[in-house]
């Protein structure tokens, strides 16, 4: 494989000569695995050969550990959120101001990541991943709104930034064909955290209380997180990674400038999700306990359907698989969620659209990379995170004033949500466009028929020859495009 590298020039894509054409086309026929494949173009684009596995399987199950510490306890608010509108913890407290609270936690995680990728910059990635913070246990002594503000709200926002932001590029740095596969494992911490704290903060909350739930959780996150960040590595040295805050070039992409669209919308949908089903639960009649499993079961469907989706992705690939998931999440939640009013069918619910629901996470990733490349991935992720500070900030917010203005009905909350995924899903299908375009133009710069190009790993299928054998046809419109098949 080392020898197979060597012989193979970075512009193997441009391929102005025959002979180097001809013995990267005949390198590449004699690997018998889809793999080396996909690791010839990666160091043909990147001059760098992620490993494939290794230790990066020990940076997954931290990564793993670290989102179910973070998101995964961040994704028990809902049961928080019951809690406090069923109560009078907080007095003078309004619904709008837990919803902001439960809004601040995210968008804060988000509006921190340009310091953050800053700081890895400077000092790596480990750096980072050690700013954990005191939040919860402040929050444990907060008897005042403003107090929770400060706490569960943006501080709690800002530390689990910091470890997000730091971990989030490592996964995909240590893999090639298994990178969806790998990140869907990584991701899935989040749901699986999500479940059993869930369930473990409504048990806190009612045999012991309030704060003594706050300090235990945050005893427990501290703990883990540290133990994640002595044991894992980044390879941004490998791949000469660019670790600029704010790349504004960026945005002079179309394809990126979709790519946000897609995340925007996204969380419009899955934060009203997230947040809203316990006490949506409790809104057609339910107990708070059975509010909270509702909640813990989505968060389960998380854990289960994020590794099956990145697998998925890397098979039937990482765009389609983005947009056929994301507009499952807004078809669920149209013909599921608006009837279920028992508790066996907010269940079944709730598992089944678990599963889909948080699919951006699962795909940001893989999928960013396939649209930026692997050396702007952490610059990329950093402007998207931006983007997405305002949807999650005021999805949960407008989903509860849509829910008072319609007396405490939900409907207009579940179509608003079921909209904005599908929204997404659409956004993507043009990415899907331009993915398609992209991979034209490259068939059509070494005179072959895009139909002889593998749209996954960008390389000559296996048993083609060096040329088309007739005329090589031009890139298609953009519009012929949306409706062409082949997997991207």
């Amino acid at each position: 494989m080392t020898a197979t590298l060597q012989a193979t020039p970075p512009d193997i894509i441009r391929g102005n000569s025959e002979t180097r054409l001809s013995t990267a086309r005949e390198s590449i026929a004699r690997s018998d695995k889809s793999s080396d494949v996909e690791q010839v173009a990666i160091g043909a684009k990147f001059g760098d050969i992620p490993p494939n596995g290794g230790y990066g399987w020990v940076c997954v199950v931290c990564v793993f550990l670290i989102n179910a510490h973070t998101w995964g306890l961040n994704s028990s608010y809902g049961v928080f959120l019951a809690h406090y509108l069923s109560t009078n913890t907080f007095p003078g407290a309004t619904r709008l101001d837990f919803a902001f609270i439960g809004g601040l936690s995210i968008s804060q995680a988000l509006l921190i990541s340009p310091l953050a990728t800053a700081i890895t910059r400077l000092y790596g990635t480990r750096a980072t991943l050690l700013f954990e913070t005191v939040s919860l246990i402040g929050a444990s002594f907060a008897n005042r709104i403003w107090h929770l503000f400060l706490s569960q709200g943006i501080c709690f926002g800002w530390g689990m930034g910091f470890l997000f932001v730091g971990s989030v590029v490592i996964v995909p740095q240590w893999f090639t064909t298994r990178r969806s596969l790998a990140n869907g494992i990584s991701t899935a911490g989040s749901g699986l955290g999500g479940l059993i704290y869930s369930l473990g903060a409504q048990t806190m909350i009612d045999r012991i209380s309030l704060g003594w739930a706050f300090r235990i959780l945050g005893i427990l996150a501290c703990t883990v997180n540290l133990i994640c960040a002595v044991l894992i590595k980044d390879r941004n040295k490998q791949i000469g990674s660019s670790q600029l805050a704010f790349d504004y070039r960026l945005l002079r992409r179309p394809e990126f400038i979709l790519l946000q669209i897609f995340g925007f919308l996204s969380m419009l949908g899955y934060i009203v999700l997230l947040f809203s089903l316990p006490n949506y639960a409790e809104s057609v009649g339910m107990t708070a306990k059975q509010g909270s499993i509702i909640g813990a079961t989505l968060n389960l469907g998380q854990a289960l359907g994020r590794g099956p989706v990145g697998y998925f992705s890397d098979a039937m690939g990482r765009i389609d698989m983005a947009g056929t998931t994301t507009f499952l999440a807004g078809l669920f939640s149209l013909v599921i969620w608006i009837f279920a009013k028992s508790y066996g069918v907010l269940i079944f619910f709730a598992l089944i659209g678990g599963t889909v629901a948080g699919t951006f996470w699962a795909v940001v990733g893989p999928v960013t990379l396939e649209v930026i490349g692997v050396v702007d991935l952490p610059s990329a992720l950093s402007i998207t995170w931006i983007v997405l500070v305002l949807p999650t900030t005021f999805s949960e917010p407008i989903a509860l004033e849509i829910v008072a203005r319609n007396g405490g009905n939900y409907l207009s909350a579940q179509l608003f949500t079921g909209f904005m995924y599908i929204g997404a899903a659409v956004f993507m299908w043009f990415v899907r466009a331009w993915k398609l375009g992209e991979l034209e133009s490259k068939a059509v710069a070494i005179y072959t028929s895009p139909d002889k190009l593998d749209l996954v790993t960008e390389t000559l299928s296996r048993g083609t020859g060096d040329r088309h054998g007739g005329d090589v046809p031009r890139k298609t419109s953009f519009f012929r495009r949306l409706f062409k098949s082949g997997r991207v």
